[in-house]
C-alpha cells in the first residue's frame, strides 16, 4: 500500500498531539511491512506521518517541491527534515528552483500521482493560499485517488 500525506502546518500543541495519534491509528490499518509513505516532509503532519511510517517498519519516499524548499522550512525542523530525507528509499523532485505556492502544488500533484490513497489532515475549510491542503484534496478527488480525512471533531486550526 502506498499512502501519501497532506496537511495543515503550524498546528497548536494540543491539536498536534491529537493529529499524531490519528496518523498512527490510520497507519495501523495497513500492513506495516509493505507500507510505503510518500511525503514532502515539511514540519507538522508531513514529517509526523513519515516518521510514523518508519517507526512501523515501512519505507518512505520524499517529494521535494523545489531546490529552495528546505530553506523555506523553519530552522528548528531542519534536523528532522535531513534525517527523513536520508531515510528515504526514493526521492522525487519537481525540477523547480523557487519554493513558492506553484512549486508546492506541483510537488503535491507528483505525490498524489504516486499513491493509492491520500491521508489529509484537513479541517474541511478552503486553502489559505494556492497549493494548500484543500487544493491537494480537490486534486486527489479529480484524479480518482481516495482521500481519508483525519481531523479531530470540533477542532479548529488554531486550537
Amino acid at each position: 500500500m502506498r499512502l501519501g500525506i497532506t496537511g495543515h502546518r503550524g498546528l497548536a500543541d494540543k491539536l498536534g498531539n491529537q493529529v499524531r495519534e490519528a496518523i498512527r491509528a490510520e497507519l495501523f490499518r495497513y500492513s506495516q511491512g509493505e507500507l510505503v509513505g510518500v511525503s514532502c516532509i515539511a514540519d507538522g503532519p508531513d514529517a509526523w506521518f513519515a516518521r510514523a511510517v518508519l517507526d512501523l517498519g515501512g519505507r518512505i519516499e520524499v517529494v521535494i517541491p523545489a531546490d529552495a524548499y528546505r530553506a523555506g522550512l523553519p530552522e528548528w525542523h531542519h534536523a528532522e527534515y535531513d534525517a527523513l530525507l536520508t531515510a528515504a528509499a526514493k526521492v522525487h523532485r519537481t525540477g523547480l528552483a523557487e519554493s513558492d505556492s506553484q512549486a508546492h502544488m506541483a510537488g503535491s500533484e507528483i505525490l498524489v500521482g504516486l499513491v493509492d490513497r491520500l491521508v489529509a489532515v484537513w479541517d474541511g475549510q478552503p486553502a489559505r493560499g494556492y497549493g494548500g491542503t484543500a487544493d491537494v484534496v480537490a486534486y486527489a478527488h479529480r484524479t480518482g485517488v481516495p482521500v481519508r480525512v483525519l481531523w479531530p471533531e470540533g477542532a479548529t486550526r488554531d486550537t
